[in-house]
């Protein structure tokens, strides 16, 4: 059974409602299908010494790893400070999608316009790297 855009994007923008953004105010939330089609949520969660953060994808990614999922088929990224924004993936993050990717790996992000948009992982990270 396929997982709807909406489904996914609605399951982000839930998670976003829990992410710990106390110092930045810029919350966000991922959700992600794995290759077993099961969902995977994960938020950004801060801490006072910024570079021990978290982002949401990285958490999404992990519970998926933590619960047997091998891929992602498809995540959904929403964030932003207030009202959700424009937010896609730092570097750091587009390389963990990268690894649990394929060229179908489809990301969802909200675009400048503020509509949402479906990205391939070769488009956000066209030079990415495997060790395999």
């Amino acid at each position: 059974m396929a997982i709807a855009d909406e489904y996914l994007i609605n399951a982000a923008k839930d998670a976003r409602d829990n992410a710990y953004s106390h110092y930045s105010g810029y919350a966000v939330g991922a959700a992600i299908i794995d290759d077993q089609g099961h969902l995977h949520a994960g938020v950004n969660v801060e801490n006072g010494a910024y570079p021990l953060g978290n982002c949401a994808e990285a958490a999404a990614i992990a519970a998926m790893v933590l619960e047997g999922g091998k891929n992602i088929v498809c995540i959904a990224i929403a964030g932003g400070k207030g009202e959700i924004a424009p937010c896609v993936p730092c570097g750091g993050c587009r390389q963990r999608i990268h690894e649990f990717a394929n060229e179908d790996t489809v990301i969802i992000i909200m675009n400048d316009s503020h509509d949402w948009q479906r990205y391939s992982i070769a488009e956000l990270l066209p030079a990415g790297f495997r060790l395999d």
